[in-house]
């Protein structure tokens, strides 16, 4: 039997969840896309296949390929197969249409995902398909993290756990943005716990960080200042980090110092190009603040 397929009493067989996450590269979509069409080669089963269809199209999605992402999920038989497929398909289709920038079209393909995931008792895609419902349905994304959270909480598989920090740190930006910093501090506090017992290192550090954010919105400047010098030290120049110590500084009525990290930032940031076109105005403010 192929290591990467596991079997199930229906005698068909489906992409084992570890292969899967050996075959993905998120920051590599195009590397990626090339690993699903060489395991789709090997000749797998027929649920296993239908499965990296779905993933290939999602690979292709977030290179901007929206046509033929839709056109590869078009392609894919359900009938006969686990449910999975189904879950997968609508997952998909949901994710193109929210990163194609229709979210409202998002929606319904993200709740039939759900709806299909839980009796079948796919826990992780789940979580994913309420995770997803919260971003694109901006108006009740507290309600689908909680959800989200909640059925997290009766998982048993380890491997679903593993979204509780993204989840956390989701409805900690929820809760801030909200106005209810406090709140959002529980949740980013609770995400940096989750990290710390099985995220990266760079996603404890990005952890960190937030939670000194939110400090910040809370007057406490100076424990904020004492984390995010740590996280400074801790990894390579990063121009968020920056802006973080410039802003603190000047919280605290030390432009001087402030200026030298808002010098950092604008140039660091600068080279973000969703930054420079969706938010020139803050790095302009970077620029002067660091040519204080």
């Amino acid at each position: 039997m192929h290591h990467g397929w596991v079997a199930h009493q229906t005698h068909d067989l489906r992409l084992d969840a570890d292969r899967l996450d050996q075959l993905w590269d998120y920051a590599d979509p195009g590397g990626s896309a090339e690993r699903f069409r060489a395991e789709l080669s090997s000749g797998p089963a027929p649920t296993a296949s239908a499965e990296l269809v779905t993933q290939l199209a999602r690979a292709l999605g977030l290179q901007g390929r929206f046509d033929d992402a839709d056109e590869l999920l078009d392609g894919v038989r359900t009938e006969g197969l686990l449910a999975v497929v189904e879950v997968r398909v609508a997952l998909e289709r949901g994710r193109l249409r929210n990163s194609s920038g229709t979210p409202v079209e998002a929606v319904p393909l993200f709740k039939q995902a759900l709806d299909r995931a839980r009796p079948a008792g796919e826990e992780f895609l789940a979580v994913d398909a309420a995770h997803m419902l919260a971003i694109a349905d901006e108006d009740k994304a507290q309600e689908w993290t909680r959800l989200a959270l909640g059925l997290i909480q009766t998982a048993g598989d380890p491997r679903t756990a593993r979204w509780s920090g993204a989840l956390h740190n989701n409805l900690g930006w929820a809760l801030h943005d909200g106005g209810d910093p406090a709140a959002a501090l529980d949740e980013f506090s609770a995400a940096l716990a989750a990290y710390e017992a099985t995220g990266t290192p760079e996603q404890q550090r990005i952890a960190r960080w937030t939670v000194a954010r939110c400090l910040r919105t809370l007057g406490r400047t100076a424990e904020a200042l004492d984390i995010q010098l740590r996280v400074l030290e801790s990894g390579p120049e990063d121009g968020y980090v920056s802006e973080e110590l410039g802003e603190l500084y000047l919280a605290d009525g030390d432009p001087a110092g402030a200026a030298p990290y808002f010098a950092t930032a604008a140039e660091l940031l600068g080279t973000d190009a969703w930054l420079v076109e969706n938010e020139p105005g803050r790095l302009e403010r970077l620029r002067l603040l660091g040519a204080h």
